[in-house]
């Protein structure tokens, strides 16, 4: 292990160069560049702002804010859009840098942490926007939001430990980066992000313990609405899933290391 890391901090230099290389190539020959980065999110923020807070006056159980469902709603799409961007983008890395892998000699595990970087560089970007609106309506939380350090690590490690597992077996067996590409879209509807928990009927409420993303969310949803620090008890069977899946991604790749090349 110690090894790999060593590996990774050698080719640092092209870690970074590869985000860079991505972030730009993105808004290459855009008349605004960069500043669709900041764009794009921006009339996310306004439009959900617009429409549930203003036009259609939605409120959420037990908060008075006319801005809460918009934060709730907010806080749950930024932090699930970290989570489908990381493990939608790593099901499909070494069938997209197949040319990358089989011309060049270098530490394969630079693929999906040059993913992660990426992803973070986007969230950052939108997350800046979100913590002005929230400064500049008064609904900035207090210390809780200390909590998202942790709960960040425990999505990056669950969504790339996920992704990889699935981009291994998506070499191997096509089908699989089909399937989860409308699995995701289940998995989204029936995670309480654009709905509270409390809409929810006992028995789907009871459910949501086996869905492993259903509490985190609500973790993260609960700072910006109710500056409440998480539950961290009710986080354990992420964390476990997020150690479980990064084990089977690096087994799987390192057992598979030499066939992938070939497959691809």
């Amino acid at each position: 292990m110690s090894a790999m890391f060593a590996a990774l901090w050698n080719y640092r230099g092209f870690i970074i160069g590869s985000v860079k290389r991505e972030f730009q190539s993105k808004y290459r020959n855009s008349l605004l560049g960069a500043f669709w980065t900041v764009l794009n999110p921006l009339a996310m923020i306004v439009v959900y702002t617009v429409i549930f807070a203003e036009v259609m006056r939605a409120k959420l159980p037990g908060v008075d804010s006319g801005f809460g469902y918009s934060i709730y709603l907010c806080a749950g799409l930024l932090t699930w859009g970290l989570f489908a961007e990381i493990v939608g983008r790593a099901q499909n890395v070494f069938i997209d840098n197949a040319n990358l892998l089989k011309k060049l000699c270098f530490p394969r595990m630079c693929l999906p942490l040059v993913i992660i970087l990426s992803a973070l560089l986007n969230f950052c970007i939108v997350f800046g926007l979100f913590t002005a609106f929230l400064l500049l309506s008064g609904n900035f939380p207090g210390n809780a939001i200390l909590a998202l350090v942790p709960l960040l690590v425990i999505l990056v490690l669950f969504s790339i430990g996920l992704g990889v597992t699935l981009g291994v077996l998506n070499v191997f067996f096509r089908d699989i980066g089909q399937f989860f590409g409308i699995f995701i879209t289940f998995w989204f509807w029936l995670t309480p992000i654009v709905y509270p928990t409390a809409a929810l009927s006992d028995e789907m409420r009871a459910a949501m313990i086996w869905n492993p993303m259903a509490a985190l969310m609500d973790s993260f949803q609960q700072i910006f609405i109710a500056n409440r620090w998480p539950q961290w008890e009710n986080l354990w069977a992420v964390c476990l899933l997020a150690l479980f899946f990064c084990a089977v991604g690096l087994g799987l790749f390192r057992r598979h290391a030499g066939e992938l090349v070939d497959e691809l």
